[in-house]
């Protein structure tokens, strides 16, 4: 429970409603008159220094570690990896984990990548110029952000790359774990762990055998001064959460990426034109507009009060991180514009002891894919029989027919 002191009305968002959207006039306007919003699922945090702040606020708990009991989900394969992955474990168990972790996740670790990266996507973009030459339809999904997102994780774990089509499909079946779906979806989603879980120890295995330049072999090699190192089942658990989390976001933020510059045409022709020095700026104006993660989700392990708010133990706090990006307080010309020299950073990756671990390496595959798509196709425009995921939580397409001219 909250209560404000001396408050006015507060607003309320029905954020499990169908019909709610993360970027519509209701959160806009909410967002102009309080700070934050009720929702049917504890507050909703709407703006840019309030989201910073709850961020790394000591009060607060990774909030996702209750999603299943939630919905009635107490036990089975996919309830044991929930609880016990990264994702949701808090204090000295989780530093010590992400720091063994850290090591196939650095910024040396992507830059080695990159190269793999490019001729992944060159060879991609390559198939849908062939495609339309051959007056097939293009769909972006299918033929460009999926195949890349899992195609690059195989780069990462040093696995041939006729593997993505088994992982790409178990992964999908994964995300309806996080639907509110979940209960009528479970004995799937359980069936996908339990795949996923027999394919990274096979993997571990080989690894083990005939170590490798990848991240799984590092992951075993490394170790800490002390001797510490990562359990089998720790290893197991990250690896699985690499393959579902990995290949989700990266694709849903390539197919929102795209939508966002067939809206500003003229700055995507920019990027084109001068990739060394727009890229970065064009990847994170993208990500800070239209995000795939719209918000992160956050518990009380205290109450505690904040910006006169008593918040109460137990209380769910979103923190939404789509609103905060386009908030005019930190941001007075919100739209996307990537000749701007600076932004203040936005927190499409997270913040705090739970920033995203992979967020180099995120930031290195799409940087690699996003300019030599604008370099290759321009006039980018959707045609219709576009399908997309509900506009809160995880976003994206999953259907993006597109048609283009070629540069």
């Amino acid at each position: 429970m909250t209560e404000q002191a001396g408050s006015a009305t507060i607003p309320y968002l029905d954020i499990s409603s169908p019909e709610f959207a993360m970027n519509s006039e209701a959160v806009r306007d909410a967002r102009s008159r309080s700070w934050y919003a009720e929702t049917n699922y504890g507050i909703g945090v709407l703006r840019y220094a309030e989201v910073t702040a709850l961020l790394k606020h000591a009060s607060l708990n990774q909030g996702s570690a209750k999603w299943p009991d939630h919905h009635g989900v107490h036990s089975g394969v996919f309830y044991d990896w929930w609880t016990r992955n990264l994702l949701v474990l808090e204090g000295d168990e989780h530093d010590r984990i992400r720091r063994l972790l850290n090591p196939a996740f650095s910024p040396l670790m992507a830059r080695r990548l990159e190269p793999e990266f490019r001729a992944l996507a060159e060879e991609l973009i390559a198939g849908m110029l062939d495609k339309r030459e051959r007056g097939e339809s293009i769909e972006f999904v299918a033929d460009f952000s999926e195949p890349f997102a899992t195609r690059a994780l195989c780069a990462m774990m040093g696995l041939p790359h006729e593997h993505w089509p088994f992982i790409a499909s178990r992964a999908n079946t994964v995300g309806h774990a996080l639907s509110v779906t979940i209960k009528e979806d479970i004995e799937r989603v359980d069936h996908a762990v339990h795949e996923l879980y027999e394919f990274v120890e096979k993997l571990i295995e080989e690894r083990r055998e005939r170590p490798g330049d990848d991240m799984v072999s590092t992951l075993l090699q490394a170790s800490l001064q002390d001797g510490d190192a990562l359990s089998g089942e720790e290893l197991r658990n990250a690896l699985v959460l690499m393959l579902f989390g990995g290949m989700d976001t990266t694709r849903n933020q390539l197919g929102l990426l795209l939508q966002t510059f067939m809206r500003h045409p003229d700055q995507w022709d920019a990027l084109a034109a001068d990739p060394e020095r727009l890229t970065r700026p064009a990847l994170e104006e993208g990500l800070r507009v239209n995000p795939t993660t719209r918000w992160v989700t956050r518990e009380a392990n205290e109450d505690f009060e904040f910006n006169g708010l008593r918040i109460a133990k137990g209380t769910t706090v979103h923190l939404f991180t789509m609103s905060s990006g386009t908030d005019p307080e930190a941001y007075p010309d919100p739209e996307i514009d990537i000749h701007v020299p600076s932004r203040k950073q936005h927190h499409t990756f997270g913040g705090g002891v739970h920033k995203c671990i992979g967020h180099y390496i995120a930031r290195a595959d799409m940087s690699v894919a996003l300019p030599l798509l604008a370099q290759a196709i321009t006039d980018v425009r959707c045609p219709g029989g576009d399908e997309w995921l509900p506009d809160s939580g995880n976003h994206g397409p999953i259907r993006l027919p597109i048609e283009f001219s070629v540069r």
